[in-house]
């Protein structure tokens, strides 16, 4: 196993590559139930044919925990964006297309959507009214079971080439990945966009996929709520004042 090639470093992870394939190795603190369970995510999607790298092995490296994956070759589509940026209709039409097909996909033994909102609404720092109202709002939801991935943001689509002169898409990250109402993940995507200030490629996406899956975008923005109060887990603090903003406001135009 050669760990010379690092490809990315996160505060609790590094990343690196092998040959054809990909080493995650995780932080001595980082939870033993959290690495199984990504992995899971991951033979889970791939088993529903969802365009996810093949899962290995999962092992230790060094007494950290490891899960050896497909390295897919390529770029992001975060990197095209910037790179080509008059493209950016074609690549965001490729990317809700790829986040459509997705959705019609079924895994029945992952986890629950609406279960994990609930937990996590439970262990937010919101007052009991708010939480009440966080609950009420996730329990009027559709139990659908869709697979959603959770974090489907263009720097988790890698666009390769295919061998025949086209593209391929592939999907990486299925730590997040749960069944549920693909609204939710949309929802998701959203946010996203906004947290990282890009808020006109925001609307022009949610506009496209409302458009494009014949969603109405009410019923995508009615998950902004619950996602926000979900997000200020994280304890990120230049997002908090933001998120707490979507938390508390209950009508969107």
């Amino acid at each position: 196993m050669n760990l010379d090639n690092v490809i990315a470093v996160r505060a609790d992870k590094t990343i690196y590559r092998d040959g054809d394939r990909t080493i995650k190795v995780f932080s001595e603190n980082y939870e033993k139930s959290a690495v199984l369970n990504e992995a899971l995510n991951l033979a889970r999607a791939e088993e529903a044919g969802a365009p996810a790298p093949r899962l290995h092995e999962v092992t230790k490296v060094d007494g950290k925990w490891a899960i050896i994956y497909d390295y897919i070759p390529g770029k992001n589509m975060s990197q095209l964006l910037k790179e080509e940026p008059e493209r950016e209709d074609e690549l965001l039409e490729d990317f809700i297309d790829l986040q459509i097909a997705i959705h019609k996909l079924k895994s029945p033994l992952l986890t629950k959507l609406k279960d994990k909102m609930q937990r996590k609404i439970s262990l937010t720092g919101f007052n009991a009214t708010v939480r009440y109202e966080l609950h009420m709002r996730l329990g009027s939801k559709p139990g659908l079971d869709k697979i959603i991935h959770g974090d489907f943001c263009p720097s988790n689509v890698i666009v390769s080439d295919d061998g025949e002169g086209g593209t391929r898409l592939s999907v990486i990250d299925w730590s997040h990945a749960t069944q549920g109402d693909d609204c939710a993940d949309a929802a998701r995507t959203y946010l996203l966009f906004w947290l990282q200030g890009e808020i006109c490629r925001a609307q022009k996406y949610l506009d496209l996929y409302a458009r494009r899956s014949d969603t109405a975008k009410q019923r995508i923005q009615q998950w902004l709520p619950i996602l926000a109060a979900s997000q200020t887990l994280k304890k990120k603090p230049e997002e908090l004042e933001f998120l707490k903003s979507w938390v508390n406001v209950s009508d969107y135009e």
